[in-house]
């Protein structure tokens, strides 16, 4: 056996995807995106029971209730993680558990794309659980410890996250609520909302697009919506394009966005 090489050639044929976190302030229409994505093809992790605003979407949806059911759901969609022993999440182990759960993984072959609402929802559901963890008490006094919490939610929250994202051949989209903050210095600056500060410090790092919906403004001062894309906005927005081939500002239009950073023909959504 030699070095497992993969030649340019053949990394050329492979499927590529993206994988993407899409922030915004409450209302802006982060959910609706999903409506650009083709909806035969789009598996909708549901996590905050909020989809009025796409009931006559037709896509499949999934409603993980619990950080625990959550990770289950990880570990079917991305498969196993090869470092994982045995007794760990996302192990073999841990998989062919779920499998005989949920059957056959054959079957989310028709899945293009994991669209994941909210990981603000999410770091909560996480972060309850980690509450009742024996990391969250002091092992000198039994009494809870916030920091044990902290630090077992962060742990938890970015191991999931980059393995799902680890899916070579599935987009995964993220979303998550953007909030508005001010320093020490009164200065403004803007962040995800998540319980904790590792996942909203760590996860921008190891996607390839991060992607800011907001209202934004004309030279003549008219209101309309776009997708901010790149780091040094005028906004302060977070946002990355580790593409290159993106626009300031794009349409609000996912399905579009996605096609254009891979070099890709749109497909219209269904």
């Amino acid at each position: 056996m030699g070095l497992p090489i993969i030649s340019a050639e053949e990394r050329l044929k492979e499927r590529h995807s993206a994988k993407i976190c899409l922030v915004g302030f409450p209302g802006v229409g982060k959910t609706s995106q999903i409506k650009t994505l083709p909806a035969q093809s789009t598996l909708f992790v549901d996590l905050e029971a909020g989809d009025l605003s796409v009931k006559d979407w037709s896509g499949d949806t999934v409603r993980p209730r619990t950080w625990q059911e959550f990770r289950d759901l990880v570990v079917f969609l991305a498969g196993p993680m090869p470092t994982a022993s045995a007794d760990q999440a996302f192990s073999q182990a841990h998989f062919d558990h779920v499998c005989t759960q949920y059957g056959d993984p054959a079957q989310l072959a028709k899945y293009e794309c994991y669209f994941v609402d909210s990981l603000t929802v999410l770091s909560r559901l996480c972060f309850a659980w980690c509450k009742n963890q024996p990391q969250a008490f002091s092992e000198k006094t039994g009494k809870p410890d916030n920091r044990g919490a902290y630090g077992l939610l962060g742990q938890e929250m970015i191991t999931a996250l980059t393995h799902l994202q680890h899916v070579r051949d599935k987009h995964v989209v993220f979303v998550a609520i953007l909030e508005e903050k001010t320093d020490d210095f009164n200065r403004r600056f803007y962040q995800l909302q998540l319980e904790g500060s590792k996942t909203a410090i760590e996860l921008p790092g190891i996607l390839d697009l991060v992607l800011t919906l907001a209202i934004l403004k004309t030279d003549d001062g008219t209101p309309y919506r776009g997708l901010v894309t790149q780091a040094d906005n005028a906004f302060g927005y977070p946002s990355k394009d580790r593409s290159g081939r993106l626009d300031a500002i794009e349409e609000p239009h996912l399905g579009r966005l996605i096609a254009k950073c891979l070099g890709q023909t749109p497909t219209a959504a269904a």
